[in-house]
């Protein structure tokens, strides 16, 4: 035990000595997702956070959001212990940690048939939900209701989906004509802009 706790206490001060967000929020998610892990919590990062580790900073979210993909609950206790393992400050599923917002956000919920994307960090592997997914959320976000600025986030996550060779436009076409999201159309557009741009 003292061990792993010397490990973390040095994983807390090379992330909190990271002064490159991105790559801040990546160790942080990593090592935030083994130690709930080795608690039998398996977590996948969702959200505006999954964006920004898509578009590699190109967009930053400012936060860290975590669903839990086991249907157990995670006991409040036992997050108050890792998060404080962590020097963490904050209440119920929102803490400060290394400097960034970490929320955790419940169960995951996912219309994509196709598995979280892995990301490999210095202190354990990320699930990140599918691109195509997260592509989908930033297009409705983005035009329902209208907002520019959200827009612009939604036409960075296109930039990442057009470079990202494993991309998979069918899923993602599938996704945009669901009822839940009924985004297709603008997902189109907005790539036809993004591709003659």
């Amino acid at each position: 035990m003292n061990d792993m706790n010397m490990d973390i206490k040095s994983a807390i001060s090379d992330i909190e000595s990271t002064s490159d967000l991105l790559e801040r929020a990546m160790k942080l998610s990593g090592l935030i997702t083994t130690l709930f892990q080795r608690h039998g919590f398996p977590l996948v990062v969702v959200g505006g956070s999954a964006v920004e580790f898509y578009t590699e900073g190109g967009y930053m979210s400012g936060d860290i959001d975590f669903c839990r993909k086991s249907l157990k609950t995670i006991p409040p206790r036992l997050m108050q212990d890792i998060i404080a393992q962590l020097g963490g400050k904050g209440v119920a599923r929102s803490w400060m940690v290394c400097g960034l917002c970490v929320d955790f956000l419940g169960i995951l919920e996912t219309e994509s048939i196709l598995p979280n994307r892995e990301l490999e960090t210095p202190y354990g592997t990320v699930r990140v939900i599918p691109p195509e997914l997260a592509l989908v959320e930033r297009i409705l976000i983005a035009y329902y209701p209208p907002s520019q600025e959200l827009l612009v986030t939604a036409r960075k996550m296109m930039v990442a989906a057009l470079n990202d060779s494993d991309f998979n436009w069918s899923e993602a076409e599938r996704l945009a004509a669901l009822p839940d999201f009924g985004v297709l159309e603008e997902m189109k557009k907005l790539r036809l802009e993004v591709e003659n741009a």
